[in-house]
């Protein structure tokens, strides 16, 4: 692969609001990029290369043979998002909650690395991970 290319993330996620769904991400301090979005489909800019796209269980449906899992119910995926601080870990994950998301699993912390997580209005469960560069490195 060339040192230039970026590669990114496109996350497909089923929802069962997409405008509540996009409100609660803008909440958290993402933006929607109208050029992809429709009334069944948000696509959610979480940086230049990870792209969360909230689509209406019927569009997602388009994509896959498969049943739609209910992600209230069980898991179908983590999803985890680093974070530069262990402070930027706790503000992520109090916006969520501010934005009617839940808490959920146990506060990581192991010095070094430290991580929270909640679910979204739809269930899916996203990490918010802080690591320390010096403990990366090596």
């Amino acid at each position: 692969m060339s040192n230039s290319y970026q590669q990114m993330i496109f996350v497909n996620l089923a929802t069962e609001d997409v405008a509540a769904s996009g409100k609660f991400f803008t909440e958290l301090g993402y933006t929607i990029n109208p050029q992809f979005s429709t009334d069944d489909c948000a696509c959610v800019v979480i940086s230049d290369t990870i792209i969360a796209m909230l689509l209406g269980k019927k569009r997602y449906a388009d994509f896959t043979e498969k049943e739609i899992a209910d992600s209230t119910r069980s898991s179908e995926v983590l999803i985890c998002l680093s974070a530069e601080s262990r402070e930027k870990v706790d503000e992520l994950v109090e916006k969520a909650v501010a934005a009617g998301g839940t808490v959920t699993g146990k506060t990581q912390d192991y010095g070094h690395m430290y991580g929270r997580a909640f679910d979204d209005l739809d269930g899916h469960t996203w990490e918010v991970m802080w690591m320390d560069p010096a403990a990366v490195q090596g």
